[in-house]
């Protein structure tokens, strides 16, 4: 049988506003801050609010609760909030809990500057300032529109990278990128690897079809010293910038 629980009901309100203050709380009590992202804000203070009703504490609810009696999920070790792998674990280590409600302060900030510049790159509002290009630099993985946010701002100067196209000679003369530097098909990988011979030390964005043949190429780069490689997750099948063709 499903547990059908109404989130508009008097019910959950009330409880919902007793799990605002518990969380309130905890952040007063430990010196957290909250993710400064509010829709998972809210989501794991729903979660929290959902298994105080049905099982009458507020259980993480980014876990599965074991147990069918009380008697039996408390054997279990479920995670109750503030649970204790995030406060001696993730929280000191990592700087958020596994569900990132918690955050230390350090950690919220960071996120918050990761976000606007998420958002900027993914609007296009303005162009990225170098600072922004350097918190984008630092990921793994990049999307499409975070590349060509990038791109446009190499174009002023703000950054500085190469664009490495993994595919074959076929695939690049028929479409690729516009901006892309360098060929380095994963046919001909170490013999054309000898393009960025000294340039170990230049950040690398690596893209091929769909990304898998990029991103195994840049573990190989990463193994043989290269400091910075990306990899446009999703390749250029989900780039919608603009492309060209031809030698």
């Amino acid at each position: 049988m499903i547990t059908k629980i109404d989130m508009n009901s008097p019910e959950f309100i009330a409880e919902l506003e007793k799990t605002e203050a518990f969380t309130d709380k905890v952040c007063a009590q430990f010196g957290f801050a909250y993710t400064p992202l509010d829709d998972v804000k809210e989501s794991i203070q729903q979660g929290l609010t959902r298994n105080k009703l049905i099982y009458g504490k507020r259980y993480c609810p980014c876990f599965m609760v074991i147990g069918a009696t009380k008697e039996e999920q408390i054997k279990a070790g479920n995670r109750l909030c503030p649970c204790t792998p995030a406060l001696s674990v993730e929280i000191p280590q990592e700087g958020t809990c596994h569900c990132t409600i918690f955050c230390t302060p350090e950690y919220a900030q960071k996120l918050a500057q990761n976000e606007s510049v998420e958002e900027i790159a993914h609007t296009h509002t303005r162009g990225l300032s170098e600072e922004e290009c350097a918190l984008l630099m630092k990921k793994e993985q990049l999307d499409g529109d975070e590349l060509e946010a990038l791109l446009e701002a190499r174009e002023k100067g703000s950054v500085n990278f190469l664009l490495v196209d993994t595919r074959e000679w076929m695939e690049w003369v028929g479409n690729r990128i516009k901006g892309t530097d360098v060929l380095i098909p994963t046919t001909s990988f170490h013999n054309a690897l000898s393009q960025l011979s000294g340039e170990e030390n230049i950040p690398l964005i690596l893209y091929c079809y769909s990304g898998s043949r990029s991103a195994y190429c840049q573990r190989i780069l990463k193994h043989m010293g290269f400091k910075t490689v990306l990899n446009l997750e999703y390749g250029i099948m989900a780039y919608y910038g603009e492309c060209e063709s031809g030698e």
